[in-house]
């Protein structure tokens, strides 16, 4: 099969395409023909050297695909026929999915949502597992609540508006141009923050009447972490999820005790099958039916051949991407 890696650490140019044999599922995975596979900000980390695969994961990178199930390895039952040849499917990863072919726990593997587009199905699994994980499942939102999520037209930022508002949520975004801000406000953010001209916790506090961010969904890591907590509410949660603005800042301990919140730091590339199964289990309960509703919709910017996967990587690189990138072998 062909499959693209990273020969090196650096810029696009170390994505190459090579041969590679077609994963054998074990016992209790699937073998999945791939349609299509997300890019996602941790396949970029891991170009760059700075966010290598778990233990045992493959070297290919690609945290979510959609596609079909071509073979299912020894103790996978399927009662309902979920798992039979040719059934649709999409999947969460640890890695591999930038491959004609990738074998994956069959927990970690959910039918497609009705009504949605094989293809679209790709860049599901990923921004929605690390959406509900965080934002209901840690920092337990409630209707009515206030979310601040940074990086609103990113793929993460476009999945956790659409949820938290069917979820019943307000939701505030920050972007970096006019044009991002407006690509999130028609996916439904209620307050539009540009961080380039305008301080976001200030921004918060105004338009919550001094009430602030129930709960921040932090992309950003150490440059942010001040700012963040300033944001939040009285219990208020922060909860990061990346480190692209550096990983070591320093916490006003006495802020946070001001406002009884809390911060809680996660990842999901690096948990136990298990974990990541029950994970999907409730995004196939709670998810798929905003998006069969239509309150959830994909958000896909542009598809590339997986043969063009440099070209993907330069072009999520350049930030000019709303939504999802995928990548169709």
């Amino acid at each position: 099969m062909s499959a693209a890696v990273f020969e090196g650490s650096g810029g696009p140019e170390v994505l190459r395409i090579v041969s590679r044999p077609v994963p054998t599922p074990a016992p209790g995975e699937i073998l999945i023909r791939v349609s299509a596979a997300g890019l996602n900000r941790a396949d970029v980390q891991q170009r760059k050297g700075v966010y290598p695969p778990p233990p045992g994961a493959s070297d290919i990178p690609g945290l979510e695909v959609s596609g079909t199930v071509a073979a299912r390895g020894a103790d996978v039952a399927s009662p309902a026929g979920e798992y039979n040849d040719g059934a649709p499917v999409c999947a969460l990863l640890a890695g591999g999915g930038y491959a004609e072919y990738v074998a994956v726990p069959a927990g970690q593997a959910v039918p497609l949502p009705s009504g949605v587009d094989p293809i679209d199905a790709g860049g599901l699994p990923e921004v929605a597992a690390t959406v509900w994980s965080n934002l209901v499942l840690e920092a337990a939102v409630r209707p009515g609540e206030w979310v601040l999520i940074h990086g609103g037209s990113g793929g993460i930022g476009a999945a956790g508006i659409q949820i938290m508002k069917a979820y019943g949520a307000h939701v505030a975004v920050t972007g970096s141009t006019r044009e991002k801000l407006d690509y999130a406000a028609g996916l439904g953010a209620d307050l539009l923050i540009d961080y380039r001209t305008e301080d976001f916790a200030e921004r918060m506090r105004e338009a919550t009447d001094g009430h602030g961010a129930d709960v921040v969904l932090d992309v950003v890591g150490a440059k942010y972490l001040g700012a963040n907590v300033s944001t939040l509410a009285t219990g208020g949660r922060l909860v990061v999820i990346g480190l692209a603005g550096g990983v070591r800042g320093e916490l006003d301990l006495s802020a946070l005790m001001a406002r009884r919140g809390r911060v809680i730091a996660t990842t999901l590339r690096s948990r136990p099958s298990a974990e990541k199964a029950a994970i999907m289990d409730q995004v196939r309960r709670h998810v798929w039916p905003m998006v069969s509703a239509g309150r959830l919709k994909p958000t896909t910017d542009r598809v590339f051949a997986l043969a063009d996967a440099a070209a993907a990587h330069a072009y999520f690189d350049s930030g000019e991407h709303r939504g999802k990138v995928l990548l169709r072998p």
